[in-house]
Formats: structure tokens, C-alpha cells, sequence
């Protein structure tokens, strides 16, 4: 195609179709194939500005073939699913968040009609359905690691989940228990989850990491507990066991030694025999169960008193907190909770009244010591008035 001075076009050209748009040619880099557009134009000059970025994207290497996210959605994301390697659980959440959350909006269509905006409005419409924030975090951060693996396959140029924020939300504090409020509810509890209840507060385990706790994981002369494994469920009810996160989480926790005389009574009367016997066990004998657990934790906090808010995994936050307290540092603290980053661990270093009161009066000490007692303050101010 000529332009005005009668010079051919050295790369593409354009033409005007029956509908009165404008459409774009250009030679396939890969296949030297001429192709058109994806697209048509309402105006010339439109099209020859289109035309030159496509140039730009080839010269530059960017270029990406229109077709190449054409590729079916929901056929895409089940073989991503299915080819990633997963535990068992985490695969189970995310085939379920992948079915309810992103398939019914995404599925139909292809890889590159997911846009920006597309993602933008699926989301405001997931939260104004009365999802759940996790569970909208979960599924955004989900689709956006199904898209970042299409960028690299080459299906798309650039992700499209790109909101700012979307990828986190705010955790509402927690309650955080004291130490007679923790007995209380050990007290109230049955008797077979009483150490449960204490050794989730004063080791901060989790209650899969209590589940999976064997009797050879308690050393009474070290006075520590030992995590190697935690319990998992499955949404069919099988429960297994499987290895922390991270080489992190395979600790080994002190527990008080007040705690003592409440382990050993424990394993005399309720642990499992032999020394892989569970230290917990339901009332029937077997493996002890979160499904099952969770009606007996309801009851009990109404009858210990405290806030009906409270989860069974806020004794853990209540632990440490109080190891915060305590004095315990950030290393200190991320050894305890079994983290390899001390992300989780600075929440807990937050400044309680106390330890704030014990420093301003060590502050005075030293003022005192350095004989900057204010007693001529009350003089001075006269003086200024």
C-alpha cells in the first residue's frame, strides 16, 4: 500500500472494509504468514497507530500472538492445577476455591479474556455477594498465580490482575487471654482436653501439631515438646499427617515446668500406649478430630465465661503474646511459633502498657541519675507567668 508521497508501506498495511472500519495486515514474525488484526478501527489514522505499535512490539521482541490466549479457561486452569505439586489439603482448598469462586465467571471463555477490569468487577461482585474477604484474597491470589504461569507460557503479555491491595486484607485483633482466663477454660473443658488446652496457650502449638504429638515427642527431663508432623483433614474425613511448611516448623518448644504434674497425669490416663501412641485421643479411643472437637469447644466457652469470639487457635496468639511479654525476642518468638520469617513474630512485639510504664521509669532513673531532677521546673513556670 502506498502512503501520500507515493512510497510503499515498509511494514503492514491497512484497508478499509465493506462495514467502512479499518483493518490492519501484517506478516506473521514466526510463520511469515500475512495475517490481519484482531482487531478493526473506526479511522484510518486509528489504524495506522495500531499498526506502528505492532511494528515497535516486533522489533522489540515483545510481540505476542493474538492467538495464543485463545486457549479455553477453565481446560487451562485444571491442568495447571493438576500439574503443580501440592499437598494433599492445599490441594483440596484450591480445586474448591478454583470451582466456586473463579470457574463460574472465567470458565467459559479464554485465557485472554481475562482483563483487568473483568477481574476487577468478578472481585467487587464476589465481596458484595457476602464472600468472605479471606476467601476473595484467596481466590484472587490464586487466579493471579494461574495468570503469571500464562504470561510465561506466553498465552498473555501481562498479567491482569494487577489491583493494588487486593492481594491481603486487614486480620482483626484477636482476643488475647490472660493466664487465670486460660485455666478457666482448662478447667471447665473435659478432662482429656484439658492439656490441650494448656499446652496450646503456654507452647503456642497448633491444634494439628497437638493432634499429631506422639509420646516420644514429650521429654519430661528437658521439659520440651518436640514437633515433627501435624494432622490434616480432608474434606472426606480422612485424616493424615504430614511435614510443616518449612524446616522451621520442626521444632522443639519448652513448656513451664508447672505444667509437669499435668503431663504426667495426662499420659497416665489418656494418651495412647507405646511410644508412638497419640498423647491426644478422642473419647472412643481414636485419632482426635477438629470436626469433633470444635461442638466441645463452643460449650466450653460459655461455661469458663469468656468471649464467645474466641477460637481455639487464639491460645496460640495468647501464648505469644505473653512470651512477648515475657521478654522473649523476635528470633525467640519465630522459634517457638515454628516461622522461618519474623513477619509473624513482629505482630507480638507490640508495647504493652506495662512494659511501656517500665521503660518511662527507667528513663526517669536514668534522668535521676544524671541529675536532671526536675524539682526547679515549679519555679521556672512561675517565672514565665
Amino acid at each position: 500500500m502506498a502512503n501520500k508521497k507515493g512510497r510503499r508501506r515498509s511494514f503492514g498495511s491497512v484497508r478499509q472494509l465493506p462495514s467502512g472500519r479499518w483493518q490492519i495486515r501484517y506478516r506473521d514474525p514466526e510463520t511469515g504468514q500475512l495475517r490481519p488484526a484482531e482487531k478493526t478501527h473506526p479511522t484510518k489514522s486509528d489504524a495506522q497507530v495500531a499498526l506502528t505499535h505492532i511494528e515497535a512490539d516486533i522489533s522489540r521482541g515483545q510481540w505476542a500472538d493474538p492467538d495464543a490466549g485463545a486457549v479455553n479457561f477453565e481446560e487451562y486452569a485444571t491442568a495447571w492445577l493438576r500439574d503443580r505439586k501440592l499437598a494433599d489439603r492445599t490441594r483440596e482448598r484450591n480445586e474448591s476455591v478454583m470451582r466456586l469462586h473463579i470457574i463460574p465467571t472465567f470458565g467459559a471463555g479464554s485465557v485472554a479474556d481475562v482483563t483487568t477490569a473483568r477481574v476487577r468487577s468478578w472481585r467487587g461482585k464476589l465481596l458484595a455477594a457476602g464472600v468472605g474477604e479471606p476467601s476473595v484474597v484467596k481466590a484472587y491470589q490464586l487466579l493471579r498465580a494461574l495468570m503469571n504461569t500464562a504470561v510465561d507460557d506466553e498465552l498473555i503479555r501481562r498479567n491482569p490482575c494487577r489491583i493494588k491491595g487486593a492481594d491481603r486484607y486487614d486480620v482483626p485483633e484477636r482476643p488475647v487471654l490472660t493466664v487465670p482466663e486460660v485455666f478457666a477454660i482448662a478447667d471447665a473443658i473435659a478432662p482429656r482436653h484439658r492439656l490441650l488446652v494448656l499446652l496450646a496457650a503456654f507452647t503456642t502449638l497448633r491444634f494439628g501439631e497437638l493432634a499429631a504429638l506422639r509420646r516420644r515427642d514429650i521429654d519430661m527431663e528437658a521439659l520440651t515438646v518436640t514437633v515433627r508432623r501435624a494432622q490434616a483433614e480432608l474434606q472426606n474425613g480422612r485424616l493424615f499427617d504430614k511435614a510443616p511448611k518449612s524446616a522451621a516448623g520442626v521444632r522443639s518448644v519448652s513448656f513451664p515446668a508447672e505444667l509437669l504434674t499435668e503431663i504426667t497425669r495426662h499420659l497416665e490416663q489418656f494418651a495412647a500406649p507405646g511410644r508412638e501412641g497419640h498423647v491426644f485421643v478422642g473419647p472412643q479411643g481414636g485419632q482426635l478430630r477438629r470436626s469433633n472437637f470444635r461442638d466441645d469447644w463452643v460449650k466450653v466457652r460459655k461455661s469458663a465465661g469468656v468471649t464467645a469470639e474466641l477460637h481455639f487457635h487464639d491460645l496460640r496468639h495468647t501464648g505469644n503474646t505473653l512470651a512477648s511479654t515475657a521478654g522473649a525476642s523476635t528470633r525467640e518468638l519465630m522459634t517457638r511459633m515454628g516461622h522461618s520469617s519474623s513477619r509473624a513474630a513482629l505482630i507480638y512485639q507490640h508495647m504493652t502498657s506495662d512494659r511501656d510504664r517500665a521503660i518511662a521509669d527507667r528513663l526517669g532513673a536514668m534522668i535521676r541519675q544524671g541529675g536532671g531532677e526536675a524539682s526547679g521546673q515549679g519555679d521556672a513556670d512561675s517565672k514565665r507567668t
